[in-house]
């Protein structure tokens, strides 16, 4: 039997190394990097000390993370992400280098319609050779899946790639 603390440590493992993965895949990439949702900040704080040279935004509701893991406030994107997503693509097309979203809720079902929803929103603004790092499964017509890092857990996150 796994436990929830299995559970958990697993995704932070595989958070982190998908994180990592994506950082390093994407680093000759000079778009921007897209961080949705900032909840503590821990994934933000990881980022914002490993993306070098590329601007790291957070589309958040309401900002409510940890001091030090605060984004200033010209990098922050409040609102719905039904609203911002759109509006980010107007704003910077299809130029960010790396999305990433923590989609870990306790319910599944909830998860999972949040994923359908922000998919056809999330796919437009990847630049080609951007990826996307997911908690949770995501559903794009034009990204493909990739394989995980090693040091990631099957099923635990979930990357994809903008090929052309």
């Amino acid at each position: 039997m796994i436990t929830r603390l299995d559970l958990f440590i697993d995704r932070m493992v595989s958070q982190r190394a998908c994180l990592d993965f994506g950082i390093a895949q994407t680093a000759a990439l000079s778009g921007p990097v897209f961080e949705l949702g900032l909840g503590n900040g821990r994934t933000y704080h990881h980022m914002k000390h490993n993306v070098k040279d590329r601007d790291l935004y957070v589309f958040e509701r309401a900002v409510a993370s940890h001091p030090d893991s605060t984004p200033p406030e010209e990098l922050t994107i409040l609102g719905d992400v039904r609203d911002t997503l759109p509006a980010a693509l107007v704003r910077f097309g299809a130029t960010a280098s790396l999305v990433h979203a923590d989609l870990g809720g306790h319910n599944r079902e909830k998860n999972d319609a949040f994923a359908r929803l922000i998919s056809p929103l999330v796919e437009p603004l990847l630049a080609t050779g951007g990826l996307m790092v997911s908690s949770g499964r995501m559903y794009f017509d034009s990204l493909t899946e990739m394989p995980l890092p090693a040091e990631a857990v099957q099923g635990r996150c979930f990357i994809y790639r903008r090929d052309a």
